[in-house]
């Protein structure tokens, strides 16, 4: 297996920070500038996604996070700090039930238990479909306004654009089946890692009854909810996801 592409940047303790559908490590520009004093962060490129676009993407979210974890292996990083954003959270929720012991804290952002979203802005067959007869470039802009409450004049909105143009076809499609196979909900009442959910309340792919089951479902869960923000709050209000983030891994409890 060819090892994901990872941007690297930072000392400390490890926090790895897993993009989402159509995202790429270039997302996380925020939270390098401002957490890599304290951690070093790792932000690998999912598998046909970013800078890993040439690697062939798994159709299961247990083979994406497989490909991380052996990523993670190749840097020799065995203990960590995991947030994983969306279809991220998907995946870090899988390597939880994987590797629990290797995680130190874990944050869910933006993210729910279940691949099949009955809440989401559209169906995963309309995306499949608008994939299909619209191309993946206009389906990765429209796909990408929906992640802030200003849509396309969003400032990060250029960034979201530029990193979902480089996904290849195969790992957009890929990745629609993997999430209609998964469902974590079995195994959140085992994570035994202190856990934090983060969403904005304006998010669009997420309702909050997602995030609700993650807090209710995981022992000693605790939350954070950012008003007035979509579903990239780590771009639409950076310094209040960053604070937020940075207080919860540097807590001694």
């Amino acid at each position: 297996m060819d090892p994901l592409v990872c941007r690297t940047e930072g000392d400390g303790a490890p926090l790895v920070l897993v993009h989402g559908y159509l995202g790429g490590a270039g997302m996380w520009e925020g939270q390098f500038s401002a957490l890599s004093g304290h951690f070093h962060c790792i932000a690998p490129n999912l598998a046909g996604f970013g800078a890993s676009g040439h690697i062939e993407a798994p159709e299961s979210i247990e083979g994406h996070a497989r490909m991380v974890l052996e990523t993670l292996n190749a840097l020799r990083v065995e203990h960590f700090h995991l947030l994983g954003h969306s279809m991220g959270g998907m995946v870090v929720q899988q390597m939880a039930t994987m590797a629990p012991e290797r995680i130190d804290r874990l944050i869910l952002y933006g993210t729910g238990p279940v691949g099949v979203l009955p809440d989401r802005f559209e169906t995963i067959e309309t995306s499949r479909r608008r994939i299909a007869s619209d191309g993946l470039d206009a389906t990765a802009a429209r796909i990408a306004a929906t992640w802030f409450v200003k849509g396309s004049a969003a400032e990060g909105y250029a960034v979201c654009l530029a990193e979902g143009r480089r996904a290849s076809l195969q790992a957009a499609l890929a990745s629609l089946t993997a999430w209609e196979n998964w469902d974590a909900t079995a195994a959140l009442p085992q994570f035994r890692m202190p856990t934090l959910v983060l969403w904005g309340d304006g998010d669009r792919s997420y309702s909050w009854r997602q995030p609700e089951m993650l807090w209710h479902s995981i022992p000693g869960c605790r939350l954070a909810v950012v008003p007035g923000s979509a579903h990239n709050v780590h771009m639409e209000k950076p310094e209040i996801f960053n604070l937020i983030v940075n207080d919860f891994l540097r807590a001694e409890d």
